[in-house]
């Protein structure tokens, strides 16, 4: 295969977002095909046993087998880390498979992480039972309160592990403020980006080290595969991240990969539109509901934050109303928008984190979270925002409200 003429990175770093996630790290075979070639298959032949050897010891430039290198899963990991502004990408079977990578393959017996309290139902369970198993000591923080992070450290810090925006109460955090915090003490900052993705928000711009993506989400972006990514810089990926997913396999399959390549080609087209979408459903819920939290209304306490580090307001925000029962009652009354644990899909999607996304939290750390048991996240699509109101208005009649 050949890259497209004008793959280098000094040309590539002079065309902007949109043009990049449409070409970025594209190659073609010898028929020229318009459209990435999915490449299926699990290994690679050799012309001789010389060059076998050759590859695997690095003399080589080829590759040795799809868990190591695939040509559709390295065109995404150079389109990633294109549009994130990052050295490297490596990608991943799934967004936790990617957080995990992301702070295993850095930690040891000894080590201490320090993570923000708002996060993924998943990403606290790492935080708080998976590392901890491992002799790796952990500290939970409100991070958007920068001075807690730096309270935190200890000699022994290895890592800063956070959220933003966070799921699913949206919490902004402060990127220059904590990463250059990080950067400060030899700590390793890690970000999940996944609710802005690398459309509306760059954390490596403001200092970060690391972001760590589920890609099913925005990029995906229509509900059809699962696949994560980690980016960083060549240093990183290569020396720290690589030897542990050489060796573990979280690989991304080609197929997978090649529809979020499909999906990355209209994600500024769609995340940009279901953000709009999203301030008009939401600007119509403020007036209904006990509690927003929406970093794009003037109303969330972070709003001025969020908006100096985004470029929009991503398409996902959450509310409040009078407990567990009024929540499923408007769930159960809605009839467009639809129950489920997903976000970043082109369909509206709603949940209720408490008895799902966060069900395997504990109470005390829900309550430590901010994850009420009123709480619902909305991911909002790209149907017509009335219809959504018209929908919701329904359903909130049906629960009360």
């Amino acid at each position: 295969m050949k890259r497209l003429t004008g793959q280098d990175r000094a040309t590539t770093a002079t065309w902007r977002p949109a043009t990049r996630a449409i070409r970025g790290g594209t190659a073609r075979t010898e028929y020229g095909e318009t459209s990435e070639a999915l490449f299926l298959t699990s290994g690679y032949t050799y012309d001789r046993a010389a060059d076998a050897a050759a590859r695997f010891a690095g003399e080589q430039a080829g590759m040795t087998y799809s868990r190591l290198q695939n040509p559709t899963v390295e065109m995404l990991e150079q389109r990633i880390a294109l549009l994130e502004g990052a050295e490297a990408c490596r990608t991943m079977a799934t967004g936790m498979a990617a957080m995990t990578a992301a702070l295993l393959c850095q930690l040891s017996a000894g080590d201490h992480l320090v993570g923000g309290r708002a996060a993924f139902g998943s990403c606290r369970w790492l935080t708080d039972t998976l590392l901890p198993k491992f002799g790796i000591e952990t500290t939970i923080v409100d991070a958007r309160d920068p001075q807690q992070f730096a309270d935190a450290i200890r000699p022994d810090t290895k890592v800063f592990f956070f959220e933003t925006p966070a799921n699913p109460t949206m919490d902004v955090v402060d990127l220059r403020a904590v990463c250059d915090l990080a950067r400060a003490h030899g700590i390793t900052s890690v970000v999940d980006n996944a609710f802005a993705t690398p459309a509306l928000q760059r954390p490596m711009e403001w200092g970060a080290d690391v972001t760590a993506y589920s890609a099913t989400k925005m990029m995906d972006g229509q509900g059809r595969v699962l696949a994560g990514a980690v980016c960083g810089t060549e240093d990183w990926i290569t020396n720290t991240l690589l030897p542990f997913t050489r060796n573990t396999g979280p690989t991304l399959s080609p197929f997978n990969a090649w529809v979020v390549l499909k999906g990355l080609e209209t994600l500024d087209l769609r995340i940009r539109r279901q953000s709009e979408n999203a301030l008009a459903v939401g600007r119509f819920l403020e007036g209904r509901v006990p509690r927003m939290l929406h970093p794009g209304l003037p109303s969330h306490p972070q709003h001025a934050l969020a908006m100096s580090q985004m470029d929009a307001c991503g398409p996902i925000f959450a509310f409040e109303v009078e407990g567990r029962e009024q929540a499923h009652a408007l769930l159960d009354g809605l009839a467009l928008v639809d129950i489920s644990n997903n976000i970043g899909d082109s369909r509206s999607l709603m949940t209720h984190p408490a008895s799902t996304t966060h069900a395997s939290v504990s109470e005390e750390k829900r309550a430590e979270m901010g994850v009420t048991e009123g709480l619902l996240r909305l991911n909002v699509g790209l149907e017509d925002p009335a219809d959504l109101i018209e929908d919701l208005d329904q359903a909130l009649a049906q629960a009360g409200l």
